[in-house]
């Protein structure tokens, strides 16, 4: 018995420490006003590393969404809802877009993974 509670602790120990790691978090917002935003610890991100991120998304406005799209990447909140969502996405390498869909010529960002 006492083998073997060795032995998972041994395993627990052994474990990558990535694993073990929680995802970044990536903070979006879209309103109340005609603004749109992705930050990581309070600033803009602009680029990022290949990877999985937790993404906590606020929609503030019944009359924006938030849009991310990617390479294998389409996320969305929903126009007409205020609500904050979260996503645990994996982000490979390429550009990205977060828009407000109703108002994507000016409410818009991007960012670049690697």
């Amino acid at each position: 018995m006492k083998l073997v509670a060795l032995a998972a602790v041994v395993a627990a120990l052994t474990l990558p420490a990535a694993s073990l790691a929680a995802a970044p978090v990536l903070k979006g917002t879209d309103g109340p006003g005609f603004t749109i935003t992705l930050t990581q610890n309070g600033k803009k991100v602009k680029t990022l590393k290949a990877g999985t991120y937790t993404f906590k998304i606020d929609d503030k406005s019944d009359i924006h969404n938030f849009h991310l799209k990617g390479p294998g990447v389409d996320k969305k909140t929903t126009v007409g809802e205020k609500a904050t969502k979260t996503w645990k996405l994996k982000l490979k390498k390429g550009k990205y877009t977060f828009v407000c869909d109703p108002h994507k010529s000016f409410m818009k960002g991007s960012f670049t993974v690697s």
